[in-house]
């Protein structure tokens, strides 16, 4: 079926844009964005995804605020036109590629509104590609993009206002797509391997006033990293001011490590630290402060009702809220968290995000089964 984007000179096979490459049934195209105040008082983030051999789009909303986080989530048969980027009131637009995004939750029974802008602050930033293999089978083949910006508009819980202004909310998005596991899980016999099932991953954008930093990395049980990466990259007051193409001043780094404090008892964090070597040979150091946590289960991440690209039928909306303190620090739900965090490198002062997500066992962190907490070692 021919489309919008059909008149653009953007073909990379054969056959129509809205007609994938892969035939693969995880084939997907997702964006990411999260914002949050300076001084950790809110959070919040959003999801949009299309599985088009699945013929899936879904897309959540969750807010933090006041201990309690508020989730919205949304699903329907995906359009066969790829410009559609809408389910029942939420939607997203791109008003200027790279550059300017709207992200909005018209008014719905479930209370939760949103009207929010997101103007980029740096140029995308790639990160490395990201394939899994699962005994010889590709498991997870994915490209992604991060970029930093700031917000603006407003959000509403239950007809209760906050006005977001681009002096204090800041943000991180993304655009990754691909393959990778979503939805039903496949049948057939399970890997001869016998491997257990496991993933340590720990991400942090950062933002400080003049520059932002880039860090993730994949490790193995024994702590030896199966991936990383980390750069630098100038901070750009308006988009406007943004490069189109490649950034000169954007910096990889030669190396890069971390070190999580976990909280013990859970899989998340009480202070993290990270070290990065230019290029160059100048050393940076990183210590974060937690303020604020955000339940990745909020956006569809190892949610049992509305995981990423689950058939709810032609279209279905939904909300649900909950306190984080009542919270099972190890249920297999809530493993994964973002928290927003005090940045400081040198006389830097900033503020970002610290993903961690680890399954299974990890020497240095002293886990040894699938969903154990992290030792007291005082």
């Amino acid at each position: 079926m021919i489309s919008q984007f059909d008149d653009y000179a953007i073909h990379q096979t054969s056959e129509p844009i809205n007609q994938p490459a892969s035939s693969d049934r995880n084939c997907y195209d997702r964006y990411w964005f999260n914002g949050f105040d300076r001084d950790g008082e809110f959070v919040f983030e959003v999801g949009f995804g299309l599985y088009p051999n699945r013929f899936v789009m879904d897309g959540h909303l969750s807010v933090v605020q006041d201990g309690v986080q508020h989730a919205f989530h949304a699903s329907r048969r995906a359009p066969r036109e790829p410009a559609e980027s809408r389910i029942g009131p939420l939607s997203i637009e791109v008003l200027e590629p790279l550059r300017r995004l709207r992200v909005r939750l018209a008014p719905n029974e479930t209370g939760i509104e949103a009207d929010l802008r997101f103007l980029a602050s740096t140029v995308p930033t790639q990160e490395p590609k990201n394939q899994l293999r699962e005994d010889g089978r590709l498991l997870m083949d994915t490209s992604r993009f991060t970029q930093f910006g700031r917000w603006e508009g407003s959000l509403s819980l239950a007809g209760a206002r906050r006005d977001v202004t681009a002096e204090h909310t800041l943000g991180t998005r993304d655009r990754s797509w691909g393959v990778r596991p979503v939805g039903e899980p496949a049948g057939g016999a399970p890997a001869a391997t016998g491997a257990a099932p496991g993933v340590y991953w720990v991400w942090s954008p950062l933002h400080f006033d003049d520059l932002c930093t880039q860090f993730g990395s994949f490790q193995d049980p024994q702590g030896h990293a199966t991936q990383r990466s980390a750069a630098i990259v100038p901070r750009y007051a308006r988009p406007e001011q943004i490069p189109r193409g490649d950034e000169p001043s954007h910096r990889e780094m030669r190396e890069a490590t971390h070190r999580i404090d976990w909280e013990p008892g859970t899989r998340r964090s009480r202070g993290a630290e990270l070290r990065f070597t230019s290029r160059e040979g100048e050393a940076f150091e990183i210590r974060l402060e937690p303020l604020i946590r955000f339940q990745m289960l909020g956006i569809g991440y190892q949610h049992p009702e509305w995981g990423h690209g689950v058939w709810k039928g032609e279209q279905a909306i939904a909300a649900e809220a909950w306190t984080l303190d009542e919270l099972d620090p190890l249920d297999y739900k809530h493993i994964h968290v973002h928290q927003i965090c005090r940045a400081q490198m040198g006389d830097r002062r900033g503020v970002g995000t610290l993903e961690t997500i680890v399954f299974g066992p990890h020497a240095p962190s002293g886990f040894a089964d699938l969903l154990d907490g992290a030792p007291d070692v005082g």
